[in-house]
Order: C-alpha cells, then structure tokens, then sequence
C-alpha cells in the first residue's frame, strides 16, 4: 500500500496542508493508522479525480479527443515560418509548435484563452526510484 505524509498529498492536489487536515477530520481523505498521519494512496487517488477541475471548454463543440488543455497563452516565439505558443492550462504548460500563419488567423495573442487538443500514441510514465 502507497502512504503520504500529509505534506505530499497536500502537493499532489494542488492544496494546503491544513486543507488536508480538514479533509481528513471531514472523514473525506482516509488515512492510515500510526503516526505521523499518513494518506492512503487509493483513497488519494480517487480524490485527486473527483476534484480535479479543468476550466470549461469555450468553443462547446464535441470532439472525440480527450487530453484538451483550457488555459491562457503565456507566450509566442514566432520566427519566420513557424511559432511557439505556450498555454498555462492549471499546473500544466502546454507547449506547441504550428506556422505563425496559424497564429495569425487565430489571433493568438499573450493572455488570449486558448484550448490545447493533444492527440499522441505514446505516452510515457514514470515514478520515482524506491
């Protein structure tokens, strides 16, 4: 069974530790018995999804692609032909590489509300060293 110290949950949900510790005395973050306090990592877990909160789609049109980023541009790099735009979606940035055309048409711009559509077919994971 995975454990974390309250400090560690606290970081993994985007939280204060004391929010934590409210959560555990509301019975809604289940720990481990001993001390210090630890978190359970299912339980966690499944926090971690239920309170996930990503920004509401602006453009309301159904796609069948599932890793959409909802952020604001923070930055343009745009050389010649081609561009970099880096999104801000929460705790993730976003980084993309299309022409500076695209960026033109769409009028990009930093602080613009942008939505990053990832469709890969690799995905790499990887955890800490024991």
């Amino acid at each position: 069974m995975t454990v974390f110290r309250v400090s560690e949950a606290a970081s993994l949900l985007g939280v204060s530790d004391d929010t934590v510790r409210r959560w555990i005395d509301a019975g809604r973050v289940e720990t481990v018995a001993g001390s210090p306090v630890r978190v359970d990592g299912v339980g966690l877990a499944a926090l971690a999804v239920e309170t996930a909160r990503a920004a509401e789609d602006p453009s309301g049109v159904a796609r069948s692609a599932r890793n959409r980023f909802v952020g604001l541009v923070t930055r343009i790099e745009a050389d010649g032909i081609m561009a970099q735009v880096d999104i801000q979606a929460g705790p993730h940035r976003v980084v993309s590489l299309l022409s500076r055309e695209a960026v033109d048409e769409m009028g990009l711009a930093v602080g613009s509300l942008a939505v990053a559509v990832v469709k890969a077919t690799n995905v790499i994971i990887e955890t800490p060293r024991s």
